[in-house]
């Protein structure tokens, strides 16, 4: 009888403990599956040769899975610390990008040169090439271009955050003439003209690009700085930090004779961020909305 009582007692003790395993991986699955609706299990080892498309792949959760980043995927910082910096996208070879053996690239069709995306297409290796619109409506579609790669649904808080930003956007009476210069030192020197994202997020932050003559970038010159004439001279944070600040520029022939240099109007701000059009589009233009207003 003592013998069936332990063997009752040794039984009980095991159902009990197959009945708490049971409710314990019952709890460890619910979790999982939450889990996996938030972000897809699958994992890739992506390349971004485009900084807002690395911007939107971290925002969405996905920086881990990030191994190969072109030059300007500057943000978030921690990109840098865990992915290869393979350069500049026109200096960035197929070698480089398959050495990494990547399952995923993603890149933008203005930056890539044709030969790069025709070699990566050849590769044999999963390849997103984006075509990005330099508006707000141009970096929600980006970000629901790259979620869709990914297969991540929810992606709304970032769309959302792009209009809440734009909404702090406030009124400037008289729209100053601002006139960006893209620096590397002192002997490189461009002048943006229409068509470019910084003037694009010029326009959105309340200002007008004092260069319409011609697209894209050329040579800065005295005559053109002179004819500008802008009220503010913009540039990158870097760009101005290559001149020595804002006594560095003032020493640019022609800047002396321009509003902007009379009234030492210069601002500058992160590259990535003024030019990016990816999530921070907002912000980007609420930032220098408030620059242009002092």
């Amino acid at each position: 009888m003592k013998k069936i009582n332990t063997l009752l007692a040794l039984t009980f003790v095991v159902l009990s403990a197959i009945s708490c395993k049971k409710e314990t991986t019952t709890e460890t699955t619910t979790v999982e599956t939450k889990d996996t609706l938030a972000a897809p299990a699958a994992t890739h080892k992506i390349v971004s040769l485009n900084g807002a498309v690395t911007e939107v792949i971290a925002a969405l959760g996905h920086e881990k899975e990030l191994v190969g980043v072109d030059v300007t995927s500057t943000y978030p910082e921690s990109v840098k610390a865990t992915a290869k910096d393979l350069g500049h996208v026109r200096t960035i070879s197929i070698e480089g990008i398959m050495a990494l053996n990547p399952t995923l690239i993603v890149g933008t069709d203005k930056e890539l040169s044709p030969e790069l995306v025709e070699k990566i297409k050849k590769s044999g290796v999963k390849a997103e090439i984006f075509t990005q619109e330099f508006t707000p409506d141009g970096a929600k579609k980006l970000i629901a271009d790259v979620a869709g790669v990914l297969e991540h649904k929810d992606y709304s808080a970032l769309t959302s955050k792009i209009d809440a930003d734009l909404k702090n956007v406030k009124p400037i009476a008289t729209a100053p003439k601002v006139l960006f210069i893209y620096a590397r030192g002192a002997n490189m020197l461009m002048v943006s003209g229409t068509g470019t994202p910084v003037e694009k997020t010029i326009e959105l932050a309340g200002g007008k690009n004092a260069v319409t003559d011609f697209a894209d970038f050329k040579p800065l010159t005295p005559e053109a700085l002179i004819k500008g004439n802008p009220d503010v001279i913009l540039m990158f944070d870097s760009g101005l930090e290559s001149l020595g600040g804002i006594d560095g520029v003032l020493k640019i022939p022609g800047v002396d004779k321009t509003n902007a240099g009379k009234n030492k109007k210069i601002i500058a701000m992160d590259g990535g961020l003024l030019s990016g059009f990816g999530p921070r589009v907002g912000e980007a233009a609420t930032q220098l909305n408030g620059l242009l207003s002092k």
